[in-house]
């Protein structure tokens, strides 16, 4: 008879090599990005960036930034965004994970993001989202050059080249063109 299989916690997370997020306990592991998807992840980040030390308020983070939320019905105990805005508290100790949702995440779309089953697994994040606490999650489509700001009981709205995108509710005042997130070339 072989033993049950090892809950994971937050502290097997910690030890975990490489992009992660404990589930169910178990630590499911995330896929590496492309390019493209990666570079539109960076241009959020950095304007995210420059509004934190701007206002004073929160800090942003990039890819592969950990946050430890309350054991949520779901089961999902951690999020990994592929960039993110957090206003506190801020964990004591630096060198952890923020405990606490994100207030603002960033989903960017990799090549594998696409289709029925992928749909599915994003919404049924998003939802962790916002049960969790965080304000807005941006469903970012680098294929399409689309950016979906998602708020909890609202409609979706989606922004196209030629749009302004805002995060409001979670990072007031801030605003990124359609553009600049898509540009070909140099950041």
């Amino acid at each position: 008879m072989t033993a049950p299989p090892r809950y994971a916690t937050l502290d097997d997370l910690y030890r975990h090599e490489g992009k992660a997020e404990l589930i169910n306990g178990r630590i499911v592991e995330l896929m590496a990005s492309g390019r493209r998807p990666n570079r539109v992840a960076g241009r959020i980040f950095r304007r995210l960036d420059d509004y934190a030390d701007a206002t004073g308020i929160g800090e942003a983070y990039t890819d592969n930034m950990g946050f430890a939320v309350p054991l949520l019905p779901s089961g999902r105990q951690s999020f990994s965004p592929d960039a993110s805005y957090f206003t506190g508290p801020f964990a004591a100790n630096d060198m952890r994970f923020n405990e606490g949702p994100p207030t603002f995440a960033v989903e960017v779309r990799s090549e594998n993001d696409y289709g029925n089953a992928a749909e599915e697994e994003m919404a049924d994040k998003r939802e962790d989202y916002f049960q969790a606490g965080t304000l807005v999650v941006w469903d970012v489509d680098p294929l399409a050059e689309t950016i979906t700001a998602y708020r909890r009981h609202q409609p979706p709205v989606t922004f196209r080249r030629g749009q302004t995108a805002d995060a409001e509710l979670a990072v007031p005042g801030w605003r990124i063109t359609v553009e600049d997130v898509f540009a070909e070339g140099g950041m």
